[in-house]
């Protein structure tokens, strides 16, 4: 796996809706209810296009529901979901186009080579015919996908899995990746060389939301930090914000574990509505 900046234009890729998008991902007081549970509870989110966010909580806390939500897979039962500037009940066509979702466990069509795949997802996505074949070798280099890349899905590894599923994700070159658990079954190699591609697709200016329980990768990455406890965010902001109101000088994990053990001690209060509204602060 290689990582290289892509020598593409994204013009011929839909754009964000200019005129409504004060963020590429917004969440505003989204709540979301099965029966007489609540499973995420007035959540609000705002980030900027090029931010690395990092999305933390432990099991339950809501997070795989949230991102059904940004990804239109599920319609919050109170509050809006706004993706690339388009509000994901409304316009949910025109903002899946401009996003990407990698999930925990990757799914391929068994049936089809890696490439077919790719060239699937290309024609989905309406891309130039010549457009679409260059982009599919370029993701075939980054990935490092020569060597088995016409052979059926169904042979591939883990590893060889993941890798091809991110040559899907980013072939359209999306606004919006969301990410969830990118590391398991990588090698330390891919890891290493899948946070570097991660960090360039912020710094081509996309929006990159991490959900994961490696704390040291989103200490590393991460521009900003969410942390989600029984459906409420309970603290956003830098790793010194986080500190801050963990009043404790440790790593991310350590904060976060301080973080959702008070909350869990503590009786219900208001969720956090503050800083994820303001603008991403610029340092760790």
């Amino acid at each position: 796996m290689r990582v290289r900046k892509s020598s593409c234009s994204a013009r011929n890729y839909p754009r964000a809706n200019s005129e409504n998008a004060s963020a590429m991902i917004e969440l505003a007081h989204v709540t979301k209810k099965f029966g007489a549970k609540m499973a995420v509870d007035d959540l609000s989110l705002h980030i900027e296009a090029g931010e690395v966010f990092a999305f933390l909580g432990p099991n339950g806390a809501g997070k795989t529901t949230t991102i059904k939500m940004m990804c239109g897979l599920l319609f919050p039962s109170a509050g809006t979901v706004r993706m690339a500037g388009f509000d994901m009940k409304s316009d949910s066509e025109k903002a899946r186009r401009l996003i990407s979702y990698v999930p925990d466990q990757p799914f391929l069509y068994e049936k089809l080579t890696g490439r077919e795949v790719m060239q699937f997802i290309a024609d989905m996505y309406g891309m130039e015919p010549a457009h679409g074949r260059q982009r599919i070798e370029d993701m075939i280099d980054t990935f490092g996908l020569r060597e088995f890349v016409d052979d059926l899905t169904e042979r591939y590894s883990h590893g060889m899995r993941q890798r091809t599923v991110f040559a899907c994700a980013l072939l359209h070159e999306p606004s919006v990746l969301i990410v969830d658990e990118p590391t398991v079954g990588l090698d330390p190699r891919s890891v290493r060389l899948l946070k570097d591609l991660l960090r360039l697709e912020a710094q081509r200016g996309a929006t990159v939301f991490l959900s994961t329980h490696s704390l040291d990768i989103a200490q590393e990455l991460a521009d900003r930090i969410g942390v989600v406890a029984s459906g409420r965010l309970i603290s956003c902001g830098t790793l010194n914000t986080l500190r801050q109101q963990a009043a404790m000088d440790g790593s991310l994990e350590e904060v976060f574990l301080k973080l959702t053990e008070e909350s869990r001690s503590e009786s219900p209060t208001e969720p956090v509505t503050g800083p994820p509204l303001s603008a991403p602060e610029t340092a760790l």
